[in-house]
């Protein structure tokens, strides 16, 4: 494509920011002026980018009609407040927040529900999913056509870097303090969470699900285009800086073979199935890369019809920046 355009990323100073300020320019995204916003604590910063410091500035005071796509990775308080101011200067909004309507801007991951996006009316707003839904939706989606799926069991161990630098800064605080026999302090979490896991993330509701556990239901029903699914999910904290794993459990109507299985993962777009006998982890494998890891794929002890995976992924990289990316790689080609 010869053609430019000029770019927006509100919340560039974020570690989800950031990695799409890296990753537009990793994969050479046609970029003509690239604008980073921030709130007016983060204001006057800088973020390199093709070999030159990006300064950043006020989102408050910005004018979107300088830009044709704006990437939103700043919380839900900040795209209520702007997203429609950009989507009335005729911005792409590109929102990683979770905080749209599906019905102003769908829940898209190019692997498993790209279609989607060729009905948007003008200017398009559409949603990068939660970087758990992203992940479980690369993995399950080569599936939907060869199975009969009935239910869906997660446990998510999720990166505490999903919480923001304070809950990074907190574990590797805790993890100094405790290898050197200092008084640990908790701050951010609640209680310990170096060499610890902590069964909820979140404040739970009076039927004990906590807000992430019901965005991912919601989320993975709406991208696998399949409402009546039942999805049972528990997201526990891991003492992990970066990278979520899930063990999955999916309940199928009949007999799961597992050749075609293993068959549809290896052909899989941004998937790479690991042998069996061997198992993928998130230090070891999926940080750092673009694709969703997927082993341990086998039947239940006792029937055939539940299918189990474990899988693994980079939530910040693949679950949050690229998956948004990719999505203003296929809108770019309707700009004018």
């Amino acid at each position: 494509m010869n053609q430019s355009f000029d770019i927006a990323v509100v919340g560039a100073t974020g570690t989800v920011g950031e990695t799409i300020v890296q990753i537009l320019e990793e994969r050479n995204f046609p970029v003509a002026d690239l604008h980073l916003l921030a709130s007016i604590e983060s204001a006057g910063s800088s973020v390199p980018f093709r070999g030159k410091n990006v300064r950043v500035r006020e989102v408050d005071v910005f004018d979107f009609s300088k830009v044709k796509v704006v990437f939103f990775a700043a919380g839900p308080a900040v795209t209520s407040s702007y997203a429609a101011k950009a989507s009335a200067a005729g911005c792409t909004v590109i929102d990683l927040s979770g905080v749209l309507p599906a019905s102003q801007a769908p829940q898209v991951v190019p692997e498993a529900n790209a279609q989607v996006l060729a009905g948007l009316p003008k200017p398009v707003q559409v949603s990068s999913p939660s970087p758990s839904a992203t992940a479980l939706a690369v993995a399950l989606a080569p599936l939907r056509g060869l199975l009969d799926f009935q239910r869906v069991t997660v446990t998510a161990c999720l990166a505490v870097s999903a919480q923001g630098r304070e809950a990074v800064s907190e574990l590797a605080r805790q993890t100094t303090a405790l290898l050197n026999l200092h008084p640990l302090e908790s701050n951010f979490f609640d209680r310990q969470m170096a060499f610890n896991l902590l069964a909820q993330v979140g404040t739970p509701d009076a039927q004990g699900h906590v807000p992430l556990e019901k965005r991912l239901v919601t989320q993975l029903r709406e991208i696998l285009n399949l409402p009546t699914l039942k999805v049972s999910v528990t997201c526990i904290q891991a003492p992990v800086f970066f990278g979520d794993s899930f063990s999955v459990s999916v309940q199928m109507a009949g007999p799961v073979d597992l050749d075609v299985v293993n068959a549809a993962l290896e052909a899989a777009d941004g998937l790479e199935l690991v042998d069996a006998g061997d198992y993928p982890t998130a230090v070891g494998d999926a940080v750092g890369q673009d694709v969703v890891y997927v082993g341990r794929v086998r039947h239940a002890v006792d029937d055939t019809s539940e299918l189990n995976l474990w899988i693994t992924s980079d939530n910040v990289r693949k679950g949050a920046a690229l998956n948004a990316v990719q999505l203003a790689e296929l809108l770019i080609k309707d700009l004018p």
